[in-house]
């Protein structure tokens, strides 16, 4: 399999999207890319597709970009190019959660690591997992015992949030972390007192330690619907 797909995101303040949104395309254009980026004052989303060569040939173009050297990538192979085709949006919001007040690229969450989750889930701790995800994605697969809102979509989880009860710590996790990021914040800023996001989100927890206290799959937005651990 020669085909690798990349997923990464980083909420950093960004200025000259149209620059940036015209450079990215001719760079994956040129290489022959596919997929999706997402691009606001609040950062970037990337989900793109391609032979590896070609993949890591883009990965090095954003490292020579101080604003992006830092990124960090959840990565799989696949045997055809998981994207019909290429897009690089600029938009509002780069997931969109509709709350005043929610600014990740000023500010974070506590998170907590694939393994110290594992850990926690082996000891049976006490905590509270819970999915940001939409009814849809659930529906392929989820941690077991894992709360689930119900949402169409992921802007109604302001609004979904409220019923939860703040009795014990909770763990949110989504397909590769960007939702926790918001959600997370907007927990806090509604007084919640222990909340934790799980790094990477899914793709990472099954790329660190397999899918242990999960079960089916991971929906991901491209040709592939979901993925297994391995």
């Amino acid at each position: 399999m020669k085909i690798l797909n990349i997923a990464t995101y980083k909420f950093i303040t960004l200025t000259g999207l149209e620059v940036c949104r015209e450079s990215f395309y001719q760079q994956c254009q040129l290489l022959a890319l596919k997929g999706t980026i997402l691009l606001g004052e609040e950062g970037i989303n990337l989900n793109l597709s391609g032979l590896a060569e070609n993949i890591n040939a883009f990965k090095k173009y954003l490292n020579e970009d101080r604003r992006f050297s830092d990124l960090s990538f959840r990565e799989s192979y696949s045997e055809t190019i998981s994207f019909k085709r290429l897009k690089v949006k600029i938009k509002k919001e780069i997931i969109t959660i509709n709350h005043p007040g929610i600014h990740p690229e000023q500010t974070r969450a506590p998170s907590v690591s694939p393994e110290m989750l594992k850990r926690w889930l082996d000891e049976k701790r006490e905590v509270m997992l819970l999915d940001t995800r939409n009814d849809f994605e659930i529906n392929h697969g989820t941690f077991q015992g894992a709360v689930n809102l119900h949402l169409q979509h992921f802007s109604e989880f302001p609004a979904a949030m409220k019923s939860l009860p703040a009795d014990k710590p909770i763990v949110m996790f989504c397909t590769g972390g960007i939702r926790c990021e918001k959600a997370a914040l907007a927990l806090l800023n509604e007084g919640f007192p222990e909340v934790y996001q799980l790094e990477g989100g899914i793709l990472n927890y099954f790329s660190k330690v397999g899918d242990g206290h999960y079960q089916g799959e991971c929906f991901v937005f491209d040709e592939r619907v979901a993925v297994k651990s391995n």
